[in-house]
């Protein structure tokens, strides 16, 4: 690794292992938090390096003849472990479709008749639109409304009030805090999209191919980064009401031309935010964060 003290020039080797430790740390964090053991991630690491090179090996035209020979010398794994590797490889992980839940719970955001001065609407429980059963039996007939409704609620993203019998969102973002598993798959599929948008645009050779920027800035207080955090929620809010009927009336015209129906996309937005004299990273002599105006990326 190159001196940190600048004496010698870091070389892209460097600076792309710097990055690599960067995406890493918070997925070390995770795993040491949930008892996952590095012998674990290591194996999945390969895993995914073996799958790699061998995708790359093939889009190239390459012959299988000699395949895990070349998969070993572009990863650095031993022949025997590439063999026994791409035997049990079962194919990456497919990110999920939405869930019947979550695209009820989307529409009844971002639908403008299901909202009242910008908020969703508190909908009875039955009868004629709106309603929770209408919306429900507009996103599916397979499912019985009262099913999705007692599914909402066990993820505390809806209450159903008995003495009125209507029933009130009680989230604006699908956050399902009562199921773990389904949290750990959306990060999954959003960070291991945004990663591989923000690889695509580094590694292609044409303009970026991918939407992918952000804004930076240091030296602010708690009310500042909350005034932030508002100014995101409003904008996902009315980004999302103009997303999802685009993306419904686009579904429906599309389905008329099949086989060019092949594409996916996902649409996010995101903040973060620490506090740099707690955690001791980017400080003067002083302790004290260095203040820098807002950089776009």
């Amino acid at each position: 690794m190159a001196s940190k003290s600048g004496s010698t020039p870091p070389t892209d080797h460097d600076a792309l292992l710097d990055a690599i430790q960067a995406v890493l740390a918070p997925l070390a964090d995770l795993s040491v938090a949930k008892g996952l053991t590095f012998a674990t991630v290591e194996e999945a690491l390969k895993q995914a390096f073996v799958r790699s090179a061998q995708e790359a090996q093939l889009a190239q035209g390459l012959p299988a003849s000699r395949l895990v020979s070349r998969i070993s010398a572009a990863t650095g794994i031993n022949r025997r472990e590439v063999t026994r590797l791409t035997q049990s490889d079962a194919g990456a992980p497919t990110p999920a479709g939405a869930s019947l839940v979550s695209q009820l719970f989307t529409r009844w955001v971002s639908d403008r008749q299901l909202r009242v001065k910008g908020k969703p609407r508190v909908l009875p429980r039955q009868g004629d639109a709106p309603s929770f059963e209408t919306l429900a039996r507009s996103i599916t007939q397979d499912v019985h409304p009262r099913t999705l409704l007692d599914e909402l609620c066990r993820l505390n993203l809806a209450r159903w009030d008995a003495g009125t019998d209507t029933v009130h969102l009680t989230q604006d973002g699908f956050t399902p805090r009562g199921d773990w598993q389904r949290m750990i798959a959306f990060l999954g599929d959003n960070v291991g999209d945004h990663l591989r948008a923000a690889v695509d645009n580094v590694l292609s050779d044409e303009p970026a191919h991918h939407f992918e920027q952000a804004v930076f800035a240091q030296g602010l207080s708690s009310e500042s980064v909350e005034q932030v955090r508002t100014l995101a929620r409003k904008h996902w809010k009315a980004l999302m009401t103009e997303a999802v009927p685009l993306l419904e009336r686009r579904i429906e015209l599309d389905a008329k031309a099949p086989d060019d129906a092949t594409r996916r996309v996902r649409l996010g937005l995101f903040t973060f935010q620490e506090d740099l004299a707690q955690t001791g990273s980017e400080t003067g002599d002083a302790g004290v964060p260095p203040r820098r105006l807002p950089s776009g990326k």
